[in-house]
C-alpha cells in the first residue's frame, strides 16, 4: 500500500481534483449569471405584459383613445355641419349672425333634400288633450254664397274625433300642431320626400285665422325641428287684418328681428345683387292694390325694402290672367299658382304655365307652379263637387308634376304636406269607415305613405332651370 501511493501519485491526485474544483466553479459562475440575466429578462417581459392583462388600465386606454378619436370626428362633423348648414339651435345663447353676403351657401341640393322644392304646411290644428279643444279638425261646413243654394247642404260642425272637416283621415289621427313629436314627425317626412323648404302658414302676433290660434307662437318650436333635420322655413304670409304696405314692413321687420339669425331660415342666393335673400310667399297679394305694394318692393317706393335689410325675394299669388301684371307693376320678384285643382284658376291651369312662364322671364321674374296630388273639399264645402279632382291612384300628382316640369321652373311648390280640409295633402292617411261616412283613402293596394314615395321620385328628377 506504501509503495502504491507514491509522491508522484499523489501530485497528479491533487492536480486533478484542483482542475475538476476550477471547472466546477466556472460552470456554477455561468450558471448564475444566465439565470440572473433571465430573471431580468422576466421582469422586464412582466413589465410589459401587466397592462394587457390587466383590464382596468386596458379600459382606461381603450377610452382615452375613443375620446381623442371623438374629438377629432366632432371637429370635422363641425366642419361638415357649417358648410351646410350654418348656425346653431335657437337655445343657444353664442348663434353666430348669418352673413347674408357669402355665396357660398347658396346650395339647392344636399345629399337627398332638394332645396327648390317647397311645400306649404299649416301649424294651425288641436285637440282636446293638447290645446283643451278641437282646432280646425271642427271646421263647420261653409255655406253657399246664394241663399236659396245654401239651403240644399249641410251646415253646422264637424264632431270630431270619427268626424272630421275632411275628406280623408290623417294616420296620425285628429293631431294637435303644438305637439313637438308630431311636427317632428312631419319634418321628418319632408325630408324623407326630398322637400327642403317649408312654406308655413304665417299671421303676425295676435292674429290667426277664424278657426286656429296664433301660428307665431309655434314659429320657434317649428324653426328648431326643422333645423334637426337640415330643412329651412319660409313664410307663407297670410291675410290678416290690416295688411298693406306699411304693415307688411312693420311685420317683415319682426320676422328679421325675431328669425332672421335662425339657420332654418330660408334664404336663396339672388345672383344679380350676390347675396343670400329670404323667400316670402304672400297669400292673396291682389288684395292690395299694385300702387301701394309698389311703394314698398320697388327701388324708388317711399317705404321700399330694396337693398335694406328686409330685402328679400317677395312672392305674389297669380290667380287670374290680369294679376301677371298686378304682379309685376307691383314690384313682386314673382309668382305662383297656389291651387292643385287644374283649371279652377288661370294660374292652376297647366295648359297656361307656358305662356305664364313666357311673361316671367321676358320681366325678369320667378315663376313658381304649384303642383298637388288632388283636390277635394266637400268635408266643408259641400257644393263645391264641381272642383274636385280626383288622385286616380297617383295619375293626377304625376301628370301636375309633368306639366311642371315641362316648363322648366326656378322652384317647384307643392299644394300641401297637411290642408287636410282641401284633400291636397301628401301626409300619411288611412282608410277609415265611422258607420255614418267613409273616409277616402291612397287607394287599396297603396300604403299611407304613397304620396311621400311619389313626392321622392318627383324631388330626385326635379332641378331647377340655370
Amino acid at each position: 500500500m506504501v509503495n502504491f501511493w507514491s509522491r508522484k501519485a499523489l501530485i497528479r491526485i491533487t492536480a486533478a481534483a484542483i482542475i475538476v474544483c476550477l471547472l466546477w466553479t466556472m460552470m456554477l459562475m455561468f450558471y448564475n449569471i444566465g439565470s440572473k440575466e433571465k430573471r431580468t429578462l422576466g421582469k422586464q417581459l412582466e413589465k410589459i405584459k401587466i397592462p394587457f392583462e390587466n383590464k382596468d388600465i386596458l379600459a382606461a386606454l381603450r377610452k382615452e383613445v375613443d375620446e381623442q378619436l371623438e374629438k377629432i370626428k366632432g371637429s370635422e362633423l363641425e366642419k361638415n355641419k357649417t358648410l351646410t348648414f350654418p348656425g346653431k339651435k335657437s337655445y343657444s345663447n353664442s348663434r353666430q349672425k348669418t352673413n347674408l353676403n357669402k355665396p357660398k351657401q347658396h346650395i339647392d341640393v344636399i345629399k337627398d333634400i332638394n332645396y327648390n322644392v317647397h311645400i306649404f304646411y299649416y301649424p294651425w290644428y288641436g285637440n282636446p288633450m293638447i290645446d283643451g279643444k278641437y282646432l280646425h279638425w271642427n271646421h263647420p261646413f261653409l255655406p253657399h254664397w246664394n241663399q236659396n243654394e245654401a239651403k240644399k247642404w249641410p251646415s253646422g260642425r264637424h264632431s270630431p274625433p270619427d268626424d272630421i272637416g275632411a275628406n280623408f283621415y290623417p294616420q296620425l289621427g285628429p293631431y294637435s300642431s303644438k305637439d313637438p313629436e308630431v311636427v317632428r314627425k312631419h319634418v321628418q317626412d319632408m325630408k324623407y320626400a326630398g322637400i327642403g323648404v317649408m312654406a308655413v302658414s304665417w299671421y303676425p302676433p295676435g292674429d290667426a285665422d277664424s278657426e286656429g290660434e296664433e301660428p307665431d307662437n309655434l314659429m320657434p318650436m317649428i324653426m328648431d325641428i326643422a333645423e334637426e333635420q337640415g330643412i329651412k322655413v319660409a313664410f307663407h304670409i297670410e291675410p290678416y287684418k290690416g295688411r298693406d304696405h306699411l304693415t307688411m314692413r312693420k311685420n317683415l321687420q319682426y320676422i328679421i328681428n325675431k328669425y332672421g339669425n335662425h339657420s332654418a331660415f330660408y334664404r336663396r342666393y339672388h345672383k344679380e345683387k350676390k347675396k343670400m335673400l329670404p323667400l316670402y310667399y304672400i297669400y292673396d297679394s291682389y288684395q292690395v292694390s299694385p300702387k301701394l305694394w309698389a311703394d314698398l318692393f320697388t327701388s324708388k317706393g317711399k317705404t321700399t325694402v330694396r337693398d335694406t335689410e328686409l330685402d328679400g325675394f317677395f312672392i305674389g299669388l297669380l290667380v287670374e290672367q290680369q294679376h301677371k301684371v298686378h304682379v309685376y307693376s307691383a314690384g313682386f320678384d314673382g309668382f305662383y299658382t297656389y291651387f292643385a285643382s287644374n283649371g279652377f284658376t288661370f294660374g292652376s291651369s297647366w295648359d297656361k304655365w307656358k305662356d305664364i312662364k313666357k311673361f316671367a322671364q321676358s320681366h325678369s321674374k320667378i315663376f313658381i307652379p304649384s303642383i298637388g296630388p288632388g283636390y277635394i273639399d266637400t268635408n266643408v264645402r259641400p257644393w263645391n263637387a264641381k272642383n274636385t279632382r280626383n288622385r286616380n291612384d297617383g295619375t293626377y300628382y304625376r301628370a301636375a308634376f309633368d306639366a311642371a316640369l315641362n316648363v322648366s321652373p326656378n322652384i317647384l311648390s307643392i299644394t300641401s304636406f297637411n290642408e287636410w280640409h282641401e284633400g291636397t295633402q301628401i301626409e300619411p292617411a288611412v282608410s277609415k269607415n265611422t258607420g255614418k261616412y267613409l273616409y277616402l283613402d291612397y287607394g287599396r293596394k297603396r300604403t299611407p305613405r304613397y304620396y311621400l314615395d311619389l313626392t321622392r321620385e318627383f324631388t330626385g328628377r326635379y332641378s331647377p332651370a340655370s
